[in-house]
């Protein structure tokens, strides 16, 4: 993750964050609370390591723990590079904290003997899938290709070579001789994307995941339809629950994928569709964790939804409830912005912004969902007014008059705020509309578009009868007397 380089004595936490960059460092406190051992338990697989890495990374108080908790997972695996990459983290943050952490070799040094061991293993495996490849690939057997291709798949996804994986999981597609097997696929490439957080492609798996997901309803219903098929409603029960299971999963990854690429307003309306957290299945706690929609969710909808939408949509959703109850800070934030407790809202995002910053989607768009959160708080607080002191917002926002006085010029001078700051007298004042030429400039502009109307009419009418005059039969012409004969000059 790319993190931006800070020299030896600079302030970080709080200043960093509203200057816009990214903190280095990340403060874990009782003012910044994270509780690793719980965020530990919520994942499992690759994205718990990947999240350690960045915990270590970002958290040096935290290095040694959370090297201990990967390093639990790590071993299970069969990705060298993967534990590599681990402990290279943590050397470098050791190297960095000026003799603060223990030394790597005190810790865990590189075990060579299971790098060994795993390379010799992973080896062996490939030969022996590359092989059954060739065989079944002589032998012309479709579904053993597939499976065969399917396999390397898997086999590549796990040692941590996205690439070749990608390519077995997309060259199976050509031998896939079901519906299903064709939605099985799409949904390993889409894993497998989520995995490396290639956002950009997520989207288009998600959209042919989607059709061969309507191609697989549509073939069952019509085999479950054919008279020599037995009904059953079980079966019926367990096709719609699969159906669901993988239409949650697929508005999981779209909004993944939204995220990833700053659309926040989607995103969160992807979010939201999401159902229960049993539909996730094997996803809950591998890719994603239920608490993490609750927080993108939020966060998303704090920085673009209307608040009668966030009411709505968020607060008022019974199915999204569930995802808040996984993390209860989350309810406290939406409601303190809706009872314009905008103080509250900003505090509580400072509070928990260590939680927010280490998580491997949302890090690096922190610091722009924060200034949108802060920009819409301060346009909301002040449209009644016409005019306040800023003095004033400054308590209800917990600022310097002169942090706010910067915020508030920059949402005017982006045309978010319609008023101006009276520096000396340190007043916000609304701009005054002259209702009366308003109402006199918005009827001009009715009564053009109207002119501009009828003109188009005329013209339509008279195009029709200059029609009707061509195709009607030699020696008889169309009754005139049509208004449209008498058209001005002037219509074009």
């Amino acid at each position: 993750m790319d993190v931006d380089s800070v020299e030896e004595g600079e302030v970080h936490g709080e200043t960093v964050r509203r200057n816009g960059r990214h903190p280095t460092r990340l403060p874990v406190d009782d003012a910044h609370p994270f509780d690793l051992e719980a965020y530990c338990a919520s994942y499992s697989g690759r994205s718990l390591v990947d999240r350690m890495i960045i915990v270590i990374q970002l958290c040096p108080t935290l290095a040694v723990q959370a090297l201990q908790c990967a390093l639990q997972t790590v071993f299970k695996m069969r990705d060298v590079k993967l534990y590599r990459d681990l402990v290279g983290a943590y050397e470098s943050t050791a190297s960095a904290s000026n003799g603060q952490l223990s030394p790597p070799a005190e810790v865990s040094a590189l075990d060579m003997k299971w790098i060994e061991e795993t390379m010799q293993n992973n080896l062996a495996e490939k030969n022996k899938l590359e092989v059954e490849l060739k065989t079944y690939t002589s032998n012309m057997i479709k579904e053993s290709i597939r499976m065969a291709h399917r396999d390397l798949g898997d086999f590549f996804r796990a040692t941590g070579d996205a690439a070749s994986a990608l390519k077995h999981y997309t060259k199976s597609r050509e031998f896939c001789t079901t519906n299903q097997h064709v939605l099985d696929t799409f949904m390993s490439c889409l894993e497998l994307l989520i995995e490396q957080r290639n956002y950009p492609h997520i989207s288009t798996y998600v959209f042919k995941a989607d059709a061969a997901l309507d191609a697989t309803t549509a073939a069952r219903a019509s085999a479950n339809s054919a008279p020599t098929a037995p009904a059953s409603a079980s079966n019926k029960e367990k096709a719609n629950a699969e159906r669901e299971s993988v239409q949650s999963k697929l508005d999981v990854g779209l909004a993944i994928s939204l995220l990833g690429q700053g659309n926040y307003e989607k995103a969160a309306a992807s979010f939201l569709k999401v159902g229960s957290v049993k539909t996730l299945g094997e996803w809950a706690n591998t890719l994603i964790a239920p608490g993490d929609i609750a927080i993108y969710t939020t966060l998303c909808a704090l920085a673009s939804f209307k608040r009668p939408d966030i009411r709505s949509q968020v607060l008022d959703n019974d199915n999204f409830s569930v995802y808040i109850e996984q993390e209860p800070y989350v309810r406290e934030l939406l409601e303190s912005y809706m009872g314009n407790r905008f103080k509250a809202v900003l505090e509580g995002l400072e509070k928990y912004s260590t939680r927010h910053y280490v998580d491997i989607h949302l890090s690096s768009h922190m610091a722009k969902l924060i200034d949108l959160i802060r920009s819409r708080a301060l346009v909301l607080y002040f449209q009644p007014f016409a005019s306040i002191k800023l003095e004033r917002m400054s308590s209800a926002f917990g600022w310097s008059i002169e942090e706010l006085e910067r915020q508030v010029v920059s949402l005017i001078q982006a045309g978010e705020i319609q008023a101006r700051v009276d520096r000396q007298n340190k007043i916000l004042k609304a701009k005054e509309t002259d209702q009366r030429a308003a109402l006199f400039m918005r009827t001009m502009k009715t009564g053009e578009n109207m002119q501009s109307a009828n003109r188009k009419l005329l013209l339509r009418m008279r195009l029709q009868q200059a029609d009707l005059i061509v195709k009607a039969p030699k020696g008889h012409q169309p009754q005139t007397g049509h208004p449209s004969e008498q058209l001005p000059s002037d219509i074009f």
